[in-house]
């Protein structure tokens, strides 16, 4: 064989082609004849181990070079058009349009969900906790399957019938026993019906009262206490036991009894049915079929009392499915090594979608001690390998990451190599050992323990920047999810092997999603735009003794209408544009979306949070700014202002520098004129779900910060606009 031609045929035998390839062929020396035979070469000895050193590395190149993710797709053509309707579309993963209901055939239920995890781990560790300063202790699937049974046994010793109709209140946050608690409704087809504290005293109420639960379970004393002066006040008269996981006082029961209120211990519970009746005599599990409720999950919404989503374990496992489905190129479970951080609220869906694929595999879930401050020392000692994480905390983390960098060659390092490992994920490329990890990310990865394997970002739009910057850094998959409580979760995902950003990915196997006029916005279906409705098995069943507003939702097709505007790109997949609802018109006529254009202001460097006003009698709109307490004061002075937090957010001069930096950003993005906002008020503290501005999934309750800020904005309309 011609040397040149030996070159040749195992440059070839690479496979791969492109700059990488070329840069490291471009290493070997060229011949200086233009051709040779290798059996006419006399060789000496030192050529002899250089050509073997040449083999060994070339063979080692081969072996480790970094291959591409093989999508499961077509890249270019990920939803199909519906019966030839192009605003219609399903999933490129299915054969025809039959949507999917369960991936694997023991898996109909949330309970057999977690029976196929118990079958594969056993003894196996599922559930995880830990006290301040000490190592994750785990609880194996068999421990928790026992004491779901006992505990299930025990509530219908109390009183609750096993089927779906029978409602029980969870009141507490993530831990082990919130799980537990879950699967014993579960074991006896009981649903859930998830409380948290931000709701309110009014909105509590109404949920106790609508949902006639008698029996609450609570993590702590001062919740059921709180449940208890409700009782007192006659204000919830069904409840009538109260199950604690914590210790409490003799109070508390004195209290109770006055008001005809059992109060038990979670332990005591489980504890007394195991001497009772045995554990040979427990009652006989009465799994839910498909269609039999789940869990009630009341969303806050930002008006109006809170609506109760009827989720089916049909509508459960069809979800959970299809994320399964759409992975199973790339997530691979490896029982005991994959693990879940849970820290996101589970009386939110999205949370425990993702407790139930992991459950599905044997994988194991830790939980946060509950304090968020305490939630990276968490992450760094359990090392997850799945991070579920909405685009808020993934702003921190790049603003850390940013702010952390304070010399030029470090900050021209950094985004080098974010340009390097950028490149390669256009490529389809993601791993976390490359050449960059090692020298530039490797204390990034190691803040979020240094085994991430993939993410799920949901929720809420994130940045097309910060999404872009933190596959590089993170040399993990993020996928990003778009849905609500009323498809159970999601109803679009990221295909793997798809990183590019701005969009939120084609709809999932249980899901047909289309686009439908909405004229007064100047949006239309046959552009490919309109308002996001979903319709599959994945479809909440409607509200809990609501018909008015499930007809407003659902409609007669069983179509459900997300209140969303989206735009189908060529590539079949969905973007999210607008919001048709909280739109208004203008004293001129012009009808205004405020978060389209909040969501284009929050990339202003100064600005950590906004709200956009508008009002029918006035021909402008004005916002209220919350600036990041991280960046403001450096930013200010940079522009030449001195000053604390609070002093610069009362300088007029600065509150111009903010509006002109909007204003810029807001022209880049193609903001029209009337779509900018004239005015500002300054506001130096975040708005939080603690001060009632935020709602618990994170967005702003604009009733409400209407009302806070009523006296800011009418001063604000009453002078002429800047």
């Amino acid at each position: 064989m011609h040397f040149q031609e030996w070159l040749r045929s195992l440059r070839s035998s690479s496979g791969f082609k492109g700059s990488e390839s070329e840069d490291f062929w471009s290493l070997l020396p060229s011949p200086p004849l233009s051709s040779f035979s290798l059996s006419s070469l006399s060789l000496s000895p030192s050529s002899l181990l250089g050509l073997g050193a040449l083999a060994s590395l070339t063979a080692y190149w081969l072996v480790t070079r970094p291959r591409p993710m093989r999508p499961p797709c077509d890249l270019q053509a990920q939803s199909v058009a519906v019966n030839g309707d192009p605003s219609c579309r399903r999933s490129a993963l299915l054969q025809d349009d039959s949507l999917l209901e369960f991936y694997y055939d023991d898996t109909r239920t949330a309970y057999d969900m977690f029976q196929r995890g118990l079958r594969i781990a056993g003894n196996g560790p599922c559930l995880g906790f830990r006290k301040p300063g000490q190592p994750y202790q785990w609880i194996s699937y068999t421990e928790v399957a026992q004491q779901a049974h006992i505990l299930g046994s025990g509530l219908l010793a109390k009183g609750c019938q096993p089927n779906s109709q029978q409602f029980v209140g969870i009141f507490a946050q993530n831990r082990p026993e919130w799980i537990i608690s879950e699967l014993a409704c579960y074991t006896y087809s009981m649903a859930v019906v998830p409380l948290y504290d931000t709701l309110g005293l009014e909105a509590m109420v109404h949920i106790l009262n609508l949902a006639e639960i008698s029996l609450v379970i609570c993590d702590r004393e001062e919740k059921a206490a709180s449940l208890l002066e409700n009782k007192e006040k006659g204000m919830i008269p069904n409840i009538s036991c109260l199950v604690l996981f914590d210790d409490f006082s003799e109070a508390l029961v004195e209290r109770a009894e006055k008001c005809e209120v059992d109060v038990l211990k979670l332990e005591q519970l489980m504890v007394s049915r195991a001497e009772e009746l045995g554990r040979q005599n427990l009652k006989d599990p009465v799994p839910p079929q498909p269609q039999d409720l789940a869990v009630v999950c009341f969303t806050s919404g930002t008006t109006g009392k809170p609506k109760g989503a009827m989720i089916t374990h049909g509508n459960i496992a069809s979800n959970t499915s299809s994320v399964i489905k759409i992975l199973e190129v790339c997530l691979h479970f490896h029982l005991l090594e994959d693990v879940s951080i849970s820290y996101l609220p589970l009386a939110h869906m999205f949370e425990r979608m993702i407790q139930v694929s992991m459950f599905c595999h044997g994988a194991r879930v830790g939980f946060y001690q509950g304090d968020i401050s305490l939630l990276m020392d968490d992450i760094k000692t359990l090392k997850p390998t799945f991070f579920p994480v909405v685009p808020r905390l993934l702003n921190r983390i790049y603003d850390k990451i940013l702010g952390s960098v304070t010399s030029p060659f470090r900050r021209a390092l950094l985004h080098y190599a974010v340009r390097r490992k950028q490149a390669e994920l256009s490529s389809g490329v993601v791993r976390n050992n490359s050449l960059w990890d090692k020298l530039v990310f490797n204390r990034i990865q190691s803040n979020l323990g240094g085994n991430l394997r993939f993410a799920l970002t949901a929720s809420a739009p994130i940045s097309t920047t910060v999404l872009s910057f933190l596959r590089a850094t993170l040399g993990c998959l993020i996928f990003e999810g778009y849905g609500q409580t009323e498809c159970t979760a999601g109803c679009t995902f990221s295909m793997p092997g798809d990183w590019s950003t701005g969009h939120v990915g084609a709809p999932l196997p249980c899901a047909m999603v289309k686009l439908v006029d909405i004229p007064d916005m100047n949006y239309y279906a046959k552009n490919g735009e309109g308002e996001i409705c979903i319709r599959g098995p994945s479809v909440f069943r409607g509200y809990l003794r609501d018909p008015e507003r499930t007809a407003e939702a659902l409609d007669s097709d069983g179509w459900l209408h997300s209140g969303d505007v989206g735009q189908w790109l060529p590539n079949g997949t969905l973007r999210i544009i607008d919001r048709k609802k909280h739109i208004f018109k203008l004293s001129q006529g012009e009808y205004i979306a405020p978060e389209k254009i909040e969501n284009v202001y929050m990339r202003c460097v100064p600005v950590l949070q906004v709200f956009v006003h508008g009002d029918s009698l006035q021909s402008y709109l004005i916002g209220i700014v919350v600036p990041d307490p991280e960046v403001f004061v450096d930013w200010a002075k940079d522009r030449g202002f001195v000053g604390s937090h609070e002093e610069l957010c009362q300088n007029p001069d600065v509150k111009n520098a903010v509006l002109e930096d909007m204003k810029a950003v807001g022209k880049e993005a193609g903001l029209k004129s009337f779509e900018q906002v004239k005015d500002l008020y300054l506001h130096p503290e975040t708005f939080t779900v603690a001060n009632g501005l935020l709602t618990p999934t994170l967005k702003s309750k604009r009733t409400d910060i209407r009302r806070v800020f009523q006296e800011q904005i009418s001063s604000m309309y009453s002078k002429t606009p800047i």
